[in-house]
């Protein structure tokens, strides 16, 4: 009997490496198993390993300090790591367009959010360090509590222990409301949507647009699509011409007569200098349509789409393969992580981009061989240039940066080095030849591994003092300023978004719920929206705001302690 006692100390009781390993498994099975709950709609999903770690701490578990802010900060640095490389190929494109407004707003939430931490600092006496946990509770942006926790731990050493617990424990009072309190604004934008009755046109990630151009245009009659092109500084793509009942598939070299009715690929925003360049537009059909049949379309032509797996296209540009000389085919539209990008020749493509063809069936299957499109190869990971990457984040965010006006350097740490990293291997890895492509199941799957060994090492480190904070402290109080700040920023930039910008609601609660990083609110968000454009804007303004949030935190803070 001894001996079983001393075995269960060991595993359960004593603090270890042991005792930590399976008392942060424990934890995040309990979690994700609660987070399968929803009242409703709502379900605050991997955020209950964060919760039922304080409850264990609270309950009397400890576990070894070290161990314990290992895992923390390998579970930080793999998650922030995996998102920048996921959103780092559609990260550039996607600023080209409507991706610079969106993020104008995001940075504008951040920004009233920051000024009302400060206003909330002089009225209510709150330290600014506790009001940035409460900060990172009601955005639902952990890693920017790592962040801010980590610059308290350069500045206060070991004696800021309490200090640095009491930030975890702001993040996690309000958390909850964080999530509630996002959907609520939710709710009170659609309420007041001008757009509310009128239906809306489904903005899809896309940064090209079909159209069907008729050529009344003298100056181009006689003229070859090569030759065309040079007269226009915008980008576009003739992807067919309907000569009478004749199908043709240019080339540069076709020549252009009058009345050709042109299928041309455009940036959206192009459109009317496009039909000034080319002629009126001719529209037979919705050529934008998701679901057009192209087969269906040209009897004698098939459309497919192609993967890129070839590692000796990855990071070639799209003019130096002269896909339309060497197959007889046209290149109509790229899809990059979910975002369609127009097929311009400078364009470097990259392992796992998919290619819209069109051409004669033979020619289309030549071009397949030589593009790789082979989903199998994407399987396996390219870990050699994750653990490179990642490295390379952990360095630059150990590198101390100087600014003007503030005592101390700051550091872009464990959280802003690995995304930064992150994001320019996915988005410029290719240029190098580096392969930064991983399946979308290996990324989520590095993502969720990451993230909640951070929230179980967090709950289990801070959990000791919750409920003491709630009952005999002031967590009330930081509950209800957390709602505030929650509340306050995304319906100010709401209502800009929605009167000022007349963006539609999908797209403004997309942007809000991306600036919060508050994926649960973005699930509600899609379900009351029949648009893709709420996961747009998410995926655009996420990145940044996200690395926003971490240096402007460390920077208010170095002004503040």
């Amino acid at each position: 009997m001894e001996a079983i006692n001393t075995w269960l100390r060991d595993v359960f009781v004593t603090p270890s490496v042991l005792e930590t390993l399976v008392w942060l498994t424990l934890v995040s099975a309990l979690g994700l198993s609660l987070g399968k709950l929803r009242v409703g709609k709502l379900s605050l999903g991997i955020t209950f390993v964060f919760f039922v770690g304080i409850l264990a701490a609270h309950f009397g578990v400890r576990v070894h300090p070290e161990m314990n802010s290992f895992a923390q900060t390998i579970g930080l640095s793999l998650f922030v790591y995996a998102l920048g490389v996921e959103v780092g190929p559609s990260f550039f494109p996607s600023l080209k367009s409507q991706g610079i407004l969106y993020n104008m707003l995001g940075l504008l939430v951040i920004a009233i959010g920051l000024i009302l931490v400060v206003i909330l600092h002089l009225v209510c006496g709150i330290s600014v360090p506790n009001l940035l946990g409460i900060m990172s509770g009601a955005v639902t942006n952990t890693p920017m509590l790592a962040a801010v926790q980590s610059t308290m731990q350069d500045i206060l050493g070991p004696s800021g222990a309490r200090e640095i617990a009491d930030l975890a424990l702001g993040c996690a009072l309000t958390y909850p409301l964080g999530v509630v309190g996002m959907i609520l604004a939710i709710i009170v934008l659609n309420l007041v949507d001008p757009r509310r009755s009128k239906p809306t046109e489904d903005k899809s990630a896309s940064n090209t647009y079909i159209t069907e151009l008729e050529l009344t245009n003298s100056v181009l009659f006689g003229k070859t699509i090569l030759e065309a092109v040079r007269l226009e500084d915008k980008h576009f793509i003739i992807s067919r011409i309907w000569r009478g009942d004749n199908l043709i598939i240019p080339s540069s070299q076709t020549v252009l007569t009058e009345g050709d009715h042109l299928l041309v690929l455009i940036h959206p925003e192009d459109l009317e200098e496009m039909e000034a360049f080319f002629g009126k537009r001719a529209e037979s059909r919705d050529w934008n349509r998701p679901d057009i049949d192209w087969d269906a379309i040209d009897s004698q032509l098939i459309s497919k789409r192609l993967i890129i797996t070839n590692s000796k296209v990855n990071g070639a540009k799209l003019g130096a393969l002269r896909l339309r000389n060497q197959y007889g085919i046209n290149i109509t539209r790229i899809d990059r992580a979910g975002i369609e990008i127009l097929a311009t020749p400078d364009l470097y493509l990259q392992l796992g981009d998919r290619i819209s063809v069109v051409g004669e069936a033979q020619e289309v299957e030549r071009a397949a061989k030589f593009l790789g499109d082979s989903i199998n190869t994407l399987d396996k990971p390219k870990l050699f240039s994750f653990f490179l990457g990642l490295a390379m984040g952990c360095i630059i965010g150990s590198i101390p940066l100087t600014i003007p006006g503030l005592s101390m350097p700051i550091k872009l740490g464990l959280a802003g080095g690995p995304i930064i990293i992150g994001i320019l291997m996915g988005a410029f890895g290719a240029r190098f030849r580096i392969a930064t492509y991983m399946s979308n199941s290996a990324t989520q799957l590095i993502k969720q591994l990451g993230i909640i060994l951070y929230l179980a090492g967090l709950g289990l480190a801070s959990g000791s003092h919750f409920f003491e904070m709630i009952i005999h402290g002031d967590g009330l109080l930081w509950i209800g300023l957390g709602f505030l700040i929650t509340v306050l920023p995304t319906m100010i930039v709401g209502l800009i978004s929605l009167f000022g910008y007349k963006k539609t609601h999908a797209e403004t609660v997309g942007m809000l719920c991306g600036v919060m990083a508050n994926s649960m609110a973005l699930d509600y968000a899609m379900s009351i929206n029949e648009s893709r454009s709420s996961s747009v804007a998410y995926a655009i303004v996420y990145p940044v705001g996200m690395f926003v949030r971490i240096i402007s935190a460390q920077i208010i803070l170095s002004f503040f302690l």
